[in-house]
């Protein structure tokens, strides 16, 4: 994440990738129309990052957001996550701790209104230490969204007792971990119809202090990952009866890493999921599932190790769904500046294609910072757009790079339809005219109305309630899937959506993006369409299929017997 590839690649592919999508290619862009409406829907959520003289690595990380309904209201609810105080110095061998309620996660209730209400305390999810990550779902079936909440110095996962509150069940399920964990994901590994934990972590790293940079006021750096070894992510398998047993050698996703971002989807169609993990300058990792219970790591065969040019990169944020439309679950991963976001097309092969330069995000980000990213289709014309949260991670990156920016707008590309995509964010609305610390990104429909919506954290600054508010005559269809067989949330499972304009999938998730963990129903855009076949592979293997379906609604859809 710290490095910075000084060649800039300034001449970019003009050639547009050949349509895959069945679906209807469209000109020109249609841009968005979000609007802020943090303040009005009352969340004053504010992130801290105690940045010190030392130049902490974690002061530079921000923390991440859940899009949630933890009390089975129909409406999406918000958890915050948040740093904690750091002296100057911090004594080697300490854990930071919440200093008071300003130092708070934030639980945030949604009310029949659409305003939101802070009931933390009463959850009682204040959080323990530097928090990081969150990663929301169902993992002991009984009907009630729960947390894991990734940090600094151990993790914690939280039963949600259905009423309203939650109960730290850490200890006795012995999911605590160590170390720096960073983004998690909910995911049957065996499918045994219980979920399952992956649990990245960052580096091997304490409080002791290095200089980095040049020692002359002002000019002190961060220090690059490469200083520090990598380390091996944390699996843990869910053996029911709320208990958990450390996996990680057994299970094959072992290899030492720097992990950021995670993210699941069956990439090569046999089946079964697989994992990809987002690295910080270091080669990025697939994991391939077998289907005994092990996966193998095939990031360089499958040529998502490196970028185009046979380098690596930092990856942070990522998403693994299939944004042209073609069967193929696709990856985009977000990294520094001078790097250009990567894109790979899925070929079908067990291999994918960089595409990040004939699709045109390279283009569109070679001087950008990403972290939070989501595939996404805001105009619901059925195709999947791009959002990604940027801002580098160097507050003082302008000393020496002097056309970089700290602080920087989101992102918005619009897919165009033939495999690229167009920038259209200064046209969607005053909020990408902001320059932020950007981090985590969340994805859900806040209010129901068939629009997804966007919320966003900052690192040191305050969150973001994006609302959707485009005028468009385009129909949408949105799942809540109901596991019996399978786990209650359907979670792994691959949704079909088809109508007279072809079909596109997308792989049931709450994971992705970079510490975020975003709204399980799937949403799929119908165009002109106003009614669609729905196909639904559970991970229990049962294939289920709906006709006929209306557009215009949010259809709850039970896991069948067989």
């Amino acid at each position: 994440m710290k490095f910075l590839n000084c060649l800039l690649f300034l001449t970019l592919s003009a050639s547009v990738g050949a349509a895959q999508s069945p679906a209807t290619a469209k000109e020109p862009a249609v841009p968005g129309n979000f609007v802020d409406v943090t303040a009005a829907s009352g969340v004053h959520f504010m992130g801290k990052a105690y940045h010190t003289s030392k130049k902490y690595l974690m002061e530079t990380m921000g923390s991440g957001v859940a899009t949630f309904d933890y009390d089975n209201d129909g409406r999406l609810d918000l958890y915050f996550v948040n740093g904690a105080r750091l002296n100057d110095p911090m004594a080697l061998g300490a854990v930071p701790q919440k200093a008071g309620p300003e130092d708070w996660n934030r639980l945030y209730h949604q009310k029949d209104d659409g305003t939101f209400e802070d009931v933390t305390e009463k959850a009682g999810l204040q959080g323990v230490g530097y928090g990081m990550g969150v990663a929301a779902a169902d993992y002991d079936n009984d009907g009630y969204e729960d947390l894991y909440v990734t940090s600094y110095g151990g993790n914690h996962l939280y039963h949600n007792n259905g009423n309203g509150t939650f109960t730290d069940v850490t200890a006795a399920s012995g999911t605590g971990g160590s170390g720096w964990s960073t983004s998690a994901m909910w995911i049957d590994l065996d499918n045994d119809g219980k979920l399952d934990l992956v649990v990245l972590r960052y580096l091997q790293w304490d409080f002791q202090d290095i200089w980095c940079g040049e020692h002359q006021p002002g000019y002190r750096a961060y220090c690059h990952p490469d200083v520090f070894n990598a380390i091996a992510p944390l699996i843990y398998h869910n053996d029911g009866g709320g208990h958990f047993t450390d996996i990680t050698a057994k299970s094959g996703i072992d290899k030492p890493g720097k992990g950021l971002g995670v993210a699941m989807a069956d990439y090569d169609r046999d089946g079964k999921m697989d994992v990809f993990i987002a690295n910080d300058s270091m080669t990025e990792f697939l994991y391939h599932n077998k289907g005994d219970g092990t996966f193998e790591e095939v990031g360089l065969p499958a040529e998502v190790a490196v970028d185009g040019d046979g380098r690596t990169y930092a990856g942070m944020g990522v998403d693994f769904q299939d944004y042209d439309n073609d069967g193929l679950p696709d990856l985009v991963i977000t990294n520094l500046a001078n790097q250009k976001y990567a894109l790979y097309k899925n070929n079908g092969d067990g291999s994918f294609t960089y595409s990040s330069y004939t699709s045109g995000v390279g283009g569109a980000t070679l001087l950008h910072s990403g972290w939070g990213a989501r595939f996404f289709d805001y105009d619901n014309d059925g195709l999947k757009d791009l959002i990604v949260a940027q801002g580098h991670d160097i507050d003082n990156i302008q000393l020496n790079y002097p056309q970089l920016r700290y602080k920087e707008p989101m992102l918005l590309l619009h897919n165009q339809g033939k495999g690229d995509f167009a920038d259209v964010s200064a046209e969607s609305g005053a909020v990408f005219h902001e320059a932020w610390v950007g981090r985590g990104v969340a994805i859900g429909d806040l209010n129901n109305d068939g629009l997804e919506d966007v919320v966003a954290t900052t690192n040191g600054g305050p969150a973001y309630l994006l609302r959707n508010e485009l005028k468009t005559s385009n129909h949408w269809l949105m799942l809540d899937l109901v596991g019996h067989k399978s786990n209650r949330d359907g979670i792994g499972a691959e949704v079909k959506v088809t109508t007279t304009k072809g079909s596109q999938w997308v792989v049931v998730s709450t994971a992705g993006s970079y510490l975020s963990s975003c709204d399980k129903r799937p949403h799929f855009g119908l165009g002109a369409e106003t009614k669609a076949t729905v196909e639904i592979s559970w991970p229990s293997g049962i294939h289920q299929t709906l006709k006929d379906v209306a557009a215009d609604q949010i259809l709850k859809v039970d896991e069948p017997a067989k």
